[in-house]
């Protein structure tokens, strides 16, 4: 048994995950069809995770009780070995634990579980963030899988499609240098629908900071469905690399990149969760494969 890759599968689903940053490195349906990117020269990530921020500190610093400390657009989690603390056939978990290292990052005491399992059609992943400390946790937490895109070769990218739950009206917003724009704006979200196209991310990520859906659906004709869900992420980011890249994130997130005009204390910052001595806070994600 390998310690630095460890394989699930079901039958229907099978995941390959990394004790590097925890990521899922590879998803495959029964057919054996890869859908995950697989990290090519253009980004070399496939699922990152993100934590103890969600895009990035304003000059990458974070500011607690009159000192800064470095820190890193998305974090330090991805960039971390975890240590399995569960391995077998239909499910695996791993677990990071605060360090001299992170606490020069960030100086709190903290655990981060992260949990695999098959389930049907599903791959469902769970986070769990525990305050390990005395005193309150500030922290954001996201995910950001990377899917094919196409999804099968030889289906035109514009074909592709992402069908939300609910109508989606509300404005989105959008980055300059990585910190968050004041200004919404209008979204490309039809009633429910979302037409891909490269054009979409000419600047930067797709910020749906009043998404109203809990799932969604990633399609195009005559390639596989994939079929998202996630619960206690209240915000949901969709990026692609402006030049152009074979793959879609659609990524759940709780918290975003600063507002370009803020500049405080990272506790106080838009979009941070507080979480209490001893408490724990839990999230789902939800990755399947539409009949």
């Amino acid at each position: 048994m390998s310690d630095d890759h460890f394989t699930i599968s079901n039958g229907s689903v099978m995941a390959t995950i990394k004790a590097d940053g925890a990521e899922l490195c590879s998803l495959k349906n029964a057919d054996g069809h890869e859908v995950l990117w697989q990290a090519g020269p253009e980004w070399p990530r496939h699922a990152p995770i993100l934590f103890p921020i969600v895009g990035r500190l304003k000059g990458d610093v974070l500011k607690h009780r009159g000192k800064t400390y470095p820190m890193t657009q998305h974090g330090f989690a991805r960039d971390q070995r975890f240590a399995w603390t569960a391995r077998e056939k239909t499910l695996c978990t791993l677990s990071l634990s605060d360090s001299p290292e992170s606490r020069a990052k960030y100086p709190f005491a903290f655990r981060l579980d992260v949990s695999y399992v098959v389930d049907g059609d599903e791959l469902v992943i769970g986070y769990a963030i525990t305050n390990m400390g005395d005193d309150m946790l500030p922290a954001s937490i996201g995910a950001h899988p990377a899917f094919q895109w196409p999804l099968k070769y030889g289906v035109a990218k514009e074909a592709h499609s992402i069908v939300f739950e609910k109508p989606e009206p509300a404005p989105i917003r959008r980055l300059d240098g990585g910190l968050l724009l004041p200004e919404p704006e209008a979204t490309s979200v039809q009633g429910d629908k979302l037409a891909l196209s490269e054009a979409l991310f000419a600047k930067d990520a797709m910020i749906f900071d009043q998404i109203a859906s809990h799932s969604l659906r990633y399609q195009a004709p005559g390639a596989p469905t994939i079929t998202f869900a996630w619960d206690g992420f209240p915000q949901l980011g969709i990026w692609s690399k402006p030049s152009g890249a074979a793959f879609l994130c659609i990524e759940p997130w709780h918290g975003y990149a600063s507002p370009v005009d803020f500049d405080g204390e990272f506790s106080d910052k838009p979009g941070v969760m507080h979480i209490a001595a001893g408490e724990t806070r839990s999230f789902t994600q939800r990755i399947g494969f539409a009949q």
